[in-house]
């Protein structure tokens, strides 16, 4: 497991390397300076990629914890909107994982898959020139599935949620030895939504032929409370700017007699760039 958490860091800062290569190819160290002066609300946009420890339960499938690897990314973009002076910021992000886990006796083996998209709006207070506080609401959508071979009944779990989180965060710029730096993190937490889940016992063939129990049920911090934070630090060089960062995020529940939950802990990797949106008038 190490050495394919190993593989997978390598293959992260090879595909980081490589944009950066092309990022520097198109704009210097000068010209990204003179853009970050000039452009007042540029468009950020990341992409990280990530590897850590992953923990999973669902008793739907096994009443045993899963714990083994995650590989994952994570993309999105920010730009400061014209609303409150500029004091109003647009964020998307899109966020996908691969886990590969076992029970404790290593016996069996459970494959998980997720994709989720949130996007919202944050307001910014501007406390100094070096440091950024901001908070807003996040509308998001999450997909995933767990599987485990071993299972000859109700081998597979589907989930779907909807969500509207809370969100909060800051930022600080800072230099050592002359070396531009910023020190970023971001919060989310889920308020309130909807999700999917099946009754305990309640098959996936018996739903398929209308079999219908609340399987569409509200969700809140007191039966699905969720997490995801994540912490980055962007080392900002003449010709890159690399994004080193942490990402914890919490996903439970516990509904319809069915417990829940998926733990990861990553390592991020990836690049930044700020790319100015042109008006009609200057294309």
């Amino acid at each position: 497991m190490i050495k394919r958490i190993l593989l997978s860091l390598n293959l992260c800062l090879f595909a980081t390397v490589a944009v950066a290569q092309d990022y520097t190819s198109l704009v210097n160290g000068k010209e990204k300076k003179d853009m970050s002066a000039s452009v007042s609300r540029p468009l950020q946009v990341f992409t990280l990629f990530g590897a850590g420890f992953s923990n999973q339960l669902d008793t739907y499938l096994s009443p045993m914890e899963y714990t083994g690897y995650q590989l994952s990314f994570l993309t999105g973009r920010e730009r400061r909107t014209h609303w409150a002076d500029g004091s109003v910021s647009f964020q998307s992000m899109l966020q996908g994982a691969y886990s590969h886990t076992q029970n404790p006796a290593r016996t069996a083996t459970a494959w998980g898959g997720r994709l989720a998209y949130d996007a919202g709006w944050h307001y910014h207070w501007q406390l100094s020139d070096r440091l950024s506080l901001k908070a807003g609401g996040l509308v998001g959508a999450d997909l995933g599935f767990l599987y485990i071979a071993r299972n000859s009944n109700n081998p597979a779990q589907g989930r779907f949620s909807i969500d509207l989180s809370a969100s909060a965060g800051g930022s600080y710029k800072f230099k050592i030895n002359k070396l531009p730096m910023l020190i970023s993190y971001q919060a989310d937490m889920p308020l309130m939504g909807g999700m999917f889940s099946p009754q305990f016992g309640q098959s996936y063939y018996d739903i398929s032929q209308g079999s219908r129990d609340h399987n569409v049920c509200f969700s809140h911090p007191g039966n699905a409370l969720c997490f995801r934070q994540l912490l980055t630090l962007d080392l900002e060089f003449n010709r890159a700017s690399l994004r080193l960062g942490y990402m914890g995020d919490i996903r439970q529940s516990h509904v319809n007699g069915i417990r829940m939950h998926d733990i990861n802990h990553s390592f991020m990797i990836g690049y930044v760039r700020y790319l100015k949106i042109l008006k009609r008038d200057e294309r």
